[in-house]
């Protein structure tokens, strides 16, 4: 009998170039969250430390050590975002864990759009809601963008990661290419 491999594809494949502007998917990235057991905060935190050298981020902000950041979703959830192509990623959150956080993979969950150039900022402020000229450098916040829930964080001073369901990854790139049309 065959044997059958089932091998991981980009949601969209995006790699936009709009002027001097890029939208492009990070589909090399996993994503799994992190949540902290009850009255279990300082074994979560010793554990990000001695497993990757991360801080715990803060509320609407992340941390990064080397490739991977953690990202401060609720007080008690952190999304964690790093290379890996592998579908394993649930299982090295876990190892590097020890048993001091309760993880569930969400790669295939999300679509994560890496936006840059020098209309970003103009571009993003058409869709979102928030005050992004006010974010500073690895600041996150959870809003709406053209009726779409999404993650906005801020990488830099014109560029950005969008995460937003998967399930609606075409309308959110859609906006987002729309909106940057606009200001171009």
């Amino acid at each position: 009998m065959a044997e059958i491999r089932l091998t991981a594809a980009p949601i969209l494949g995006a790699d936009l170039s709009i002027g001097e502007n890029t939208i492009r998917e990070r589909d090399n990235l996993a994503i799994v969250s992190v949540a902290t057991p009850l009255g279990e905060e300082q074994a979560l935190t010793d554990a990000l430390k001695d497993g990757w050298g991360l801080t715990t981020p803060v509320a609407t902000m992340s941390e990064t050590a080397g490739e991977v950041r953690a990202i401060r979703t609720t007080p008690d959830q952190i999304l964690m975002l790093f290379p890996h192509a592998a579908p394993d990623a649930n299982a090295v959150v876990q190892s590097k864990l020890s048993g001091a956080g309760y993880t569930t993979d969400q790669t295939d969950v999300w679509i994560v759009l890496e936006l840059s150039g020098p209309d970003t900022l103009p571009a993003l402020e058409r869709l979102c809601p928030l005050d992004v000229h006010g974010m500073s450098d690895g600041a996150s916040a959870r809003t709406v963008m053209e009726h779409m829930g999404a993650l906005i964080l801020r990488l830099g001073p014109d560029r950005f990661w969008l995460l937003s369901a998967s399930s609606s990854a075409r309308s959110f790139l859609h906006a987002v290419e729309t909106s940057y049309h606009n200001v171009s």
